[in-house]
Protein backbone atom coordinates (compact mmCIF):
# COMPACT_ATOMS: atom_id res chain seq x y z
CA UNK A 1 0.00 0.00 0.00
CA UNK A 2 2.86 2.06 0.69
CA UNK A 3 4.06 1.79 -2.63
CA UNK A 4 0.77 3.17 -3.92
CA UNK A 5 0.73 6.48 -1.71
CA UNK A 6 4.13 7.09 -3.21
CA UNK A 7 2.32 7.95 -6.04
CA UNK A 8 -0.09 10.14 -4.71
CA UNK A 9 -0.05 13.80 -6.03
CA UNK A 10 -1.10 15.31 -2.29
CA UNK A 11 -0.10 13.62 0.62
CA UNK A 12 -1.86 15.75 3.48
CA UNK A 13 -5.17 17.55 3.34
CA UNK A 14 -6.39 20.11 6.13
CA UNK A 15 -9.79 20.44 6.34
CA UNK A 16 -12.21 22.98 8.22
CA UNK A 17 -16.12 22.65 8.35
CA UNK A 18 -17.65 25.81 9.81
CA UNK A 19 -20.55 28.28 9.79
CA UNK A 20 -20.08 32.07 9.41
CA UNK A 21 -22.72 34.79 11.06
CA UNK A 22 -24.94 35.68 8.70
CA UNK A 23 -23.94 37.33 5.86
CA UNK A 24 -20.35 37.42 6.34
CA UNK A 25 -19.29 34.33 4.20
CA UNK A 26 -18.21 37.02 1.40
CA UNK A 27 -15.91 38.74 3.90
CA UNK A 28 -14.40 35.32 5.39
CA UNK A 29 -13.79 34.41 2.10
CA UNK A 30 -12.11 37.40 0.97
CA UNK A 31 -9.73 36.56 4.03
CA UNK A 32 -9.40 32.93 3.26
CA UNK A 33 -8.13 34.09 -0.10
CA UNK A 34 -5.81 36.23 1.33
CA UNK A 35 -3.98 33.78 4.05
CA UNK A 36 -3.83 31.26 1.19
CA UNK A 37 -1.77 33.59 -0.86
CA UNK A 38 0.54 33.71 1.25
CA UNK A 39 1.01 29.86 1.38
CA UNK A 40 4.66 28.78 -0.63
CA UNK A 41 6.69 25.28 -0.20
CA UNK A 42 4.67 22.44 -0.05
CA UNK A 43 1.16 24.08 -0.72
CA UNK A 44 -0.55 22.17 -3.68
CA UNK A 45 -3.91 24.46 -3.65
CA UNK A 46 -7.17 24.82 -1.97
CA UNK A 47 -10.74 24.80 -2.31
CA UNK A 48 -13.42 26.78 -0.49
CA UNK A 49 -17.07 25.18 -0.24
CA UNK A 50 -20.28 27.14 0.34
CA UNK A 51 -23.46 25.35 0.95
CA UNK A 52 -25.74 26.50 -1.09
CA UNK A 53 -28.24 29.56 0.52
CA UNK A 54 -26.18 28.76 4.09
CA UNK A 55 -23.17 30.17 5.58
CA UNK A 56 -21.96 27.31 6.40
CA UNK A 57 -18.73 26.10 4.53
CA UNK A 58 -15.87 23.50 4.42
CA UNK A 59 -12.43 24.69 3.46
CA UNK A 60 -9.61 22.26 2.48
CA UNK A 61 -6.13 23.17 1.63
CA UNK A 62 -3.90 20.28 -0.22
CA UNK A 63 -0.18 19.81 1.00
CA UNK A 64 2.86 18.05 -0.18
CA UNK A 65 3.40 17.32 3.76
CA UNK A 66 2.71 18.38 6.97
CA UNK A 67 5.88 19.48 7.68
CA UNK A 68 5.27 21.84 4.70
CA UNK A 69 2.00 22.77 6.12
CA UNK A 70 3.62 23.37 9.45
CA UNK A 71 6.29 25.44 7.52
CA UNK A 72 3.82 27.60 6.13
CA UNK A 73 2.19 29.27 9.76
CA UNK A 74 4.09 32.50 9.66
CA UNK A 75 3.19 35.80 11.89
CA UNK A 76 1.51 37.12 8.14
CA UNK A 77 -0.81 33.98 7.71
CA UNK A 78 -2.11 33.92 11.55
CA UNK A 79 -2.70 37.56 11.66
CA UNK A 80 -5.17 36.94 8.80
CA UNK A 81 -6.78 33.61 10.20
CA UNK A 82 -7.41 35.32 14.14
CA UNK A 83 -8.81 38.61 11.53
CA UNK A 84 -11.54 36.09 10.04
CA UNK A 85 -12.38 34.55 13.72
CA UNK A 86 -14.90 37.00 14.96
CA UNK A 87 -16.78 36.09 11.57
CA UNK A 88 -17.66 32.50 12.51
CA UNK A 89 -20.81 31.72 14.27
CA UNK A 90 -18.90 29.19 16.49
CA UNK A 91 -15.45 27.51 16.66
CA UNK A 92 -14.80 25.55 13.07
CA UNK A 93 -14.07 21.83 13.27
CA UNK A 94 -10.25 21.74 11.82
CA UNK A 95 -8.60 18.69 11.11
CA UNK A 96 -5.58 17.27 9.05
CA UNK A 97 -6.30 14.25 7.13
CA UNK A 98 -3.48 11.98 5.34
CA UNK A 99 -4.65 11.63 1.50
CA UNK A 100 -5.20 7.71 1.11
CA UNK A 101 -6.99 7.20 -2.40
CA UNK A 102 -6.85 9.75 -5.49
CA UNK A 103 -8.78 9.23 -8.48
CA UNK A 104 -9.22 11.55 -11.59
CA UNK A 105 -11.43 10.77 -14.73
CA UNK A 106 -10.15 8.47 -17.26
CA UNK A 107 -9.07 9.89 -20.55
CA UNK A 108 -11.89 10.21 -22.92
CA UNK A 109 -10.21 11.61 -25.90
CA UNK A 110 -10.85 8.51 -28.05
CA UNK A 111 -14.39 8.03 -27.00
CA UNK A 112 -17.08 8.80 -30.20
CA UNK A 113 -19.89 11.01 -29.63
Amino acid sequence: MSEFQDFLKYKCAYVAIGEFKPGKFSEAEQLYEKAVSTYAQGFKGSYLLQEPGTDKGIAIILWESQEDMQANENEVNQAILHEMNHLFAKPPVTGCYEIVSEIHPHDRTGESS
